[in-house]
């Protein structure tokens, strides 16, 4: 399939933060934006000097068509190492106006999705904390209570590590990508690969119903040595029906690189071949969400890339001012198709951490985005 064909031409950019950019993707260049105005429908704000930074944006679409995004706190003022707060808005306007409709105490790094017409928030409670798992039935504005292993308290006693990665649904289950850190100590180079599964008719609050695959490591010689992490895994489908676990990888050079991981049937192992397994990936050193396209053929992402010539800019994993669109067949050969956002100042500004949907013939996204506000800092918006 010609992924960058039909698809380009029609779709219109729809977003949470990304409103109206562009009619169609026209071609990989990037185009500066004004310094103080952020893009887009800002959802939520935080200013820089309130030390509580807006991160983990995620996205749903409700069954009539609402939207509800959510994100937690990070930074010197939040909770997110002791109960992490996760805030979720709505909007009954296809993102135009946002409303706030609860506050989640104890949700970080989490996944809203939706299923059998119920909405999910699903991540670890606390930065590196257990699994919890809740559901809304009146589109975010309630949540049910994790209080045991019966009503939403999946995995505890170890420290976990996820993003608003994808939840999806194959072959009767549902799968999400999560990391553990083990031994439990310093960022990324001891975080294990695996997924969570259950089955798709069964309670999702009851933790015997859920499946969790054995951890894999992974090794500091990979990539000729330059492999300093894995991490925020996004399971897919592949094309010839595999369930495969496409992971971000923290490297010191380019290109960027992601790592695919073949994930058993049954969901409780995982299995690696570093020879083949590590693929170019623009913006693959960020996290990144992909989606195949509903129409058939073919993958997307939203991902932060860095342009040609930022290479001597520092690590890749610290230049977030470039949001691209790209593409492909086959998860293995990706594309940029073009450049949506980009800001001359990497320093202080970055699109990053973009969860999103299709909608129709729409694109629908949510991004943590660092931008001038005009008020004397870097605000954070999504």
């Amino acid at each position: 399939m010609p992924v960058a064909g039909p698809l380009l031409s029609r779709r219109n950019w729809i977003a949470a933060s990304l409103v109206a950019l562009t009619p169609a993707c026209q071609g990989p260049r990037a185009f500066s934006l004004p310094r103080t105005t952020p893009p887009g429908t800002v959802i939520c704000h935080s200013p820089a000097s309130s030390g509580l930074y807006i991160g983990s944006p995620s996205l749903a679409l409700l069954p009539g068509g609402d939207y509800v995004a959510s994100h937690d706190f990070f930074g010197p003022r939040s909770g997110e190492h002791d109960l992490a707060t996760t805030r979720v808005f709505r909007s009954s306007d296809r993102g135009r106006t946002w409303r706030l409709a609860s506050v989640v105490e104890g949700a970080f790094w989490s996944s809203l999705f939706v299923h059998r017409g119920a909405l999910y928030l699903l991540g670890p409670d606390r930065h590196h904390g257990r699994v919890l798992i809740r559901r809304s039935a009146d589109g975010g504005r309630t949540w049910s209570r994790p209080t045991d292993d019966r009503s939403g308290v999946l995995r505890t006693g170890l420290q976990h590590h996820g993003a608003p990665v994808p939840v999806i649904e194959h072959q009767g289950r549902l799968w999400r990508a999560m990391e553990w850190r083990n031994p439990p100590e310093a960022w990324g180079v001891n975080y294990r690969a695996g997924v969570l599964s259950a089955p798709a008719d069964s309670d999702l609050l009851d933790a015997a119903n859920w499946t969790t695959s054995e951890f894999l490591p992974s090794d500091r010689t990979w990539n000729h040595g330059d492999m300093g992490a894995w991490l925020e895994g996004n399971v897919v489908v592949a094309p010839d029906g595999r369930l495969v676990n496409l992971m971000r990888v923290d490297t010191r050079g380019l290109p960027e690189k992601a790592a695919i991981l073949d994930v058993a049937a049954d969901g409780r192992s995982l299995a690696f071949n570093p020879d083949t397994g590590f693929i170019d990936f623009p913006g693959g050193a960020k996290k990144f969400t992909v989606r195949p396209d509903p129409a058939g053929g073919g993958y997307w992402t939203l991902a932060s890339v860095v342009p040609r010539g930022w290479h001597t800019a520092g690590k890749p994993a610290r230049i977030r001012n470039t949001l691209a669109l790209a593409s492909s067949a086959d998860l293995r050969q990706w594309k940029v198709q073009c450049h949506l956002l980009h800001h001359v100042d990497y320093h202080n500004h970055g699109f990053q951490y973009v969860d999103w949907h299709f909608d129709g013939p729409d694109i629908v996204a949510a991004c943590r985005t660092a931008h001038d506000d005009g008020m004397g800092g870097r605000a954070q918006c999504t």
